[in-house]
């Protein structure tokens, strides 16, 4: 595998990541609400679920979604199923206070990873994405070393990517005006997650 293909793999998905869908909106959310703490170790969970699927795809899963399509349709649905039901939680608990102290948010470190993870390895739409893409560029031949790399900086795209995210929206002025419209807020945002799970579970 050469730099050139490398980078270009590197940079396909810095593009991909940043690209509005469900991570961005749970980001969002999270840091305006629970605060930079929370929203970085969110921002993990999603680096952990990105690296997933690219290991996935490197070992042939996007190939076994081809032949054995009701897999895929199967879990396109328990992963539409899975944010809406994080839709629903939003919608439900829009009109709760928020606390305002985020030393008091209510989410542990390892729930807010499980909740990254789990956000984005419920879209097995993600392992087509880097399999249509690794068998241009990843060469059958490419070293362990270099696929290593490659997950790696895949890991790393997605995490800072999101940590980004996480202190653009736990900036002071974001915080505010989230607690000042919470619940016009969280049913919008609510709306697109579901959105976005009945787009992964229907197309």
């Amino acid at each position: 595998m050469t730099l050139a293909a490398f980078l270009t793999v590197v940079l396909i998905h810095l593009a991909a990541a940043m690209s509005p869908g469900p991570s961005f909106v749970v980001a969002a959310r999270t840091a305006a609400s629970e605060g930079f703490g929370t929203a970085t170790a969110l921002a993990f969970g999603f680096g952990l679920g990105a690296a997933l699927w690219a290991t996935a795809a490197m070992a042939g899963l996007a190939l076994l979604f081809q032949l054995f399509p009701a897999l895929f349709a199967a879990l396109k649905i328990v992963g539409g199923a899975f944010l809406v039901w994080i839709a629903f939680q939003m919608w439900r608990h829009a009109g709760d206070p928020l606390q305002d102290r985020r030393d008091l948010a209510p989410r542990s470190t390892f729930s807010a990873v499980r909740l990254g993870f789990l956000t984005f390895a419920t879209n097995p739409k993600t392992a087509v994405f880097f399999g249509a893409v690794f068998v241009g560029l990843v060469p059958a031949d490419t070293p362990l070393a270099a696929r290593a790399a490659l997950l790696a900086a895949i890991f790393v795209n997605e995490t800072l990517w999101y940590i980004v995210v996480a202190r653009l929206f736990s900036l002071p002025k974001a915080r505010a005006t989230y607690i000042r419209a919470k619940a016009w807020i969280d049913r919008s945002f609510g709306l697109l997650i579901a959105g976005f799970g009945l787009n992964i579970a229907l197309t």
